[in-house]
């Protein structure tokens, strides 16, 4: 699994030319890496994927052209749901909640304290790592899982909620000797020593896997 970066960038949009310069050399002052753009399509052309080094992003609800919460929802369209900061403005609290169910981390409404946006950057680049780590032990359970035939699959899946060989022979119409070669096969493929492991790893990939 590859290493999360440790200097994460925080990205911040804002069609204020002045006010993007003021949260640059905030966000600076503590040691941000910080990569600024005017404007929603400013970003969308330097960041077309996620960035490696993708912290947090600091997104102005209002814009011309493409608002924040268009920004927003192009990625989700992308597949991409980064820690998203948004900046709003009086009255802009009904934009806010919405982009807060489409998934942002948070909203803080100007003018806000310096202390406040640093100390919610901070959150959002936490949330985002945690999240990233989350898809990257997801994708390593789906790649080992997917090594698996389909008859492995389903005498793993019934290992995994705790049957004996016995039991799973009779459910497949299978003779336990069968069972216990499938078992080992499956066990290696996976690269766990248990049934207990095994479920870890399913529910990783699929938290109703064992319904």
């Amino acid at each position: 699994m590859p290493e999360l970066n440790q200097n994460p960038v925080v990205h911040v949009v804002d069609d204020d030319a002045a006010f993007r310069r003021s949260l640059v050399f905030l966000l600076e002052s503590l040691g941000w890496p910080v990569v600024a753009h005017a404007s929603a399509a400013e970003f969308l052309a330097a960041c077309p994927v996620p960035p490696a080094d993708f912290g947090c992003l600091v997104l102005d609800i209002r814009m011309p052209g493409m608002n924040g919460l268009e920004l927003q929802q192009t990625l989700r369209a992308r597949g991409w749901t980064p820690a998203v900061v948004f900046m709003t403005g009086h009255g802009d609290v009904e934009l806010a909640v919405q982009a807060m169910k489409q998934g942002a981390f948070d909203f803080l409404e100007k003018p806000f304290r310096d202390q406040a946006l640093l100390d919610t950057v901070a959150a959002a680049v936490r949330h985002g790592s945690a999240e990233r780590i989350t898809t990257q032990k997801r994708a390593q359970a789906q790649s080992l899982l997917e090594r698996l035939t389909p008859r492995e699959r389903e005498v793993a899946r019934l290992v995994a909620i705790g049957q004996p060989n016995k039991q799973v022979a009779r459910e497949l119409a299978i003779s336990e000797k069968t069972v216990h070669v499938h078992r080992q096969h499956v066990m290696e493929k996976v690269e766990v020593g248990s049934a207990a492991e095994l479920a870890r790893l399913m529910l990783r990939v699929d938290p109703r896997a064992l319904d």
